[in-house]
């Protein structure tokens, strides 16, 4: 008797087992789903025959950008308001005693400018009785921690013109107390159409994004410390010579090339496929000139200066983990992959430049 009640009990148990087992029709199977809590793991998912096909969302150019603590940059910390002069073209006859600032200051022209006007050689002496050429047009007074950028972002004109029409050259360095010719017309009446009318590039920050110097001012050298945090207003010494080798910041396949799209666009570097948080690494050792997401379509983007006139650029980052300032080394990771800015998907928007020229990575380095 003993015995048929432990069978019956069994078979019982059994019974609900397979009952839990069977697919309730008022209940359709979902597929097995991981607890909330569990690891990310491909042995979590389902196969690949079964599995919908992956969607990737893009999120807004200003998403999913994290940074270390920073102060704003320059341009965003000292303001530029457009109280340039306009001035007509006249002459002007060189007093005893005259210098060339002195007749720029009491012109209200650029003493750059009048050298240009006049062909004046350097060191730019001027002797008594010289009747000089006194170019007119429209000059603004650059004050200290002025940028290049908050000048053009302040008359709504392109800092690039602003080069051209002043004849600047590398390192770009702006001095307290110069005065710079504003090209054109301003791109409109007030302040914020003047702003709008701005867009921001990586060429602005390469050569308009220190601020200006004043008389006897140096540059402030790297440091190799996070920590260490440059003021905005304090200009940063380049490196002179560039001190090791190239190579590629991450390795991924490249899906997006160097030069004219099919559209005609140029492309001035190369888009590199990777998986989210994947390690971006300085190409060479170099020193931090921009971290940050000033420009919308490229999302996080760190700017690195080599010496040489050699430059290096990453973008489209998710976390970046250095500081202008920031001295760091050819292999050092400066930030983590994203898909911020435009991207259409996880990558890394890497760039070179020898000066302002982009050059293809591709012609540079070895094979990725």
């Amino acid at each position: 008797m003993a015995r048929r009640r432990e069978i019956g009990w069994a078979a019982v148990l059994l019974l609900t087992t397979l009952g839990a087992c069977i697919p309730n029709p008022d209940r359709p199977d979902r597929g097995y789903r991981p607890p909330r809590d569990a690891p990310h793991r491909d042995d979590h998912r389902l196969p690949p025959e079964e599995a919908p096909p992956e969607r990737y969302e893009p999120h807004r150019i200003d998403e999913r950008v994290s940074a270390l603590p920073a102060p704003p940059p320059a341009w965003q910390a000292r303001p530029v308001a457009a109280d340039g002069a306009t001035i007509d073209t006249t002459t002007y006859l060189v007093r005893p005693g005259d210098t060339l600032r002195a007749i720029a200051d009491r012109t209200g022209s650029g003493s750059e400018a009048i050298a240009r006007a006049n062909q004046l050689p350097a060191p730019f002496l001027v002797r008594a009785g010289q009747r000089l050429t006194i170019p007119g047009g429209r000059y603004h007074l650059v004050r200290g921690g002025q940028t290049g950028i908050a000048i053009a972002r302040a008359y709504g004109v392109d800092w690039s013109r602003i080069i051209a029409a002043n004849d600047l050259t590398a390192p770009y360095t702006l001095r307290v107390g110069m005065r710079v010719l504003i090209p054109g017309t301003a791109g409109g009446s007030s302040a914020a159409e003047r702003a709008k009318a701005f867009t921001l590039d990586i060429d602005d920050i390469l050569t308009g994004s220190e601020p200006a110097l004043a008389a006897n001012q140096r540059p402030v050298q790297p440091s190799a410390s996070p920590r260490r945090v440059l003021a905005p207003t304090q200009a940063l010494a380049e490196p002179a010579q560039l001190t090791s080798g190239f190579a590629w910041p991450v390795h991924g396949k490249i899906i997006t090339r160097f030069g004219p799209g099919a559209s005609g666009e140029k492309f001035n570097g190369v888009n590199i496929a990777v998986p989210l948080g994947t390690p971006i690494l300085a190409s060479a050792d170099g020193v931090v000139a921009y971290a940050g997401s000033g420009v919308p379509t490229l999302g996080g983007l760190v700017i690195v200066k080599h010496g040489s006139s050699w430059t290096t650029v990453y973008a489209n980052a998710s976390q970046l983990l250095v500081r202008r300032g920031q001295a760091v080394k050819r292999g050092q990771t400066i930030a983590l992959s994203g898909d911020s800015g435009s991207a259409s998907r996880p990558e890394v928007h890497f760039e070179m430049r020898k000066g302002r020229t982009p050059v293809d990575p591709q012609r540079q380095l070895p094979g990725i």
